[in-house]
């Protein structure tokens, strides 16, 4: 049942936003050099690496690593890379994962394939069993804020009470947080 949800919200999704997604396109094309989607290595269900597409937010050459990880993240956001990360539109090429099946519209944020410390725990508490999401629990609770340990917790929470209907209202806060741009610190 998630699954046929999750493809018929990304059809219906992805026909609305053609034209956004063509426009963001553009912007970066002109205002920045490099490929117009970054290809970013992620971990998976069953910890499995898939390549998840974003809208590219940062310049190239940027390190593989989480954004608060770098000692400036700012110096490598290209010129509207502040933008597409606080609007979240940078996400918006994800749907082809959902579509493809290495995502859903709601479950952990795929881990990034060296942030050993999170898929470990992910791992240990059995959360690595699901699918991951273009948005979750822990995002709708503090998004970059939260501590690894503190995102963990949620996506267990998470793991216990998955239904349709608590999807449906993670994808509300979702959208309340996006249009807020609250949690967002680049």
């Amino acid at each position: 049942m998630k699954r046929f949800f999750d493809l018929l919200l990304a059809a219906f999704v992805s026909l609305l936003l053609v034209a956004p997604c063509g426009l963001v396109a553009i912007m970066i094309r002109i205002t920045s050099r490099g490929p117009i989607l970054y290809w970013s290595d992620r971990v998976g269900r069953y910890n499995g690496i898939f390549k998840m597409p974003k809208f590219r937010s940062m310049r190239v050459g940027t390190p593989a690593v989480a954004t608060h990880l770098l000692s400036d993240p700012d110096s490598h956001l290209t010129p509207i890379g502040s933008l597409l990360r606080k609007s979240s539109l940078d996400e918006l090429p994800q749907l082809w994962s959902i579509i493809k099946g290495d995502m859903s519209f709601v479950g952990p944020r795929p881990a990034l394939f060296n942030q050993s410390d999170l898929i470990e725990l992910r791992t240990q508490s059995g959360v690595h069993r699901l699918v991951p999401g273009l948005t979750g629990w822990a995002q709708v609770n503090g998004r970059d804020e939260l501590p690894i340990s503190q995102k963990v917790a949620l996506d267990i929470e998470y793991l216990h009470r998955k239904s349709i209907k608590f999807d449906i209202h993670i994808l509300f806060l979702t959208v309340v947080k996006v249009i807020m741009r609250s949690d967002v610190t680049h």
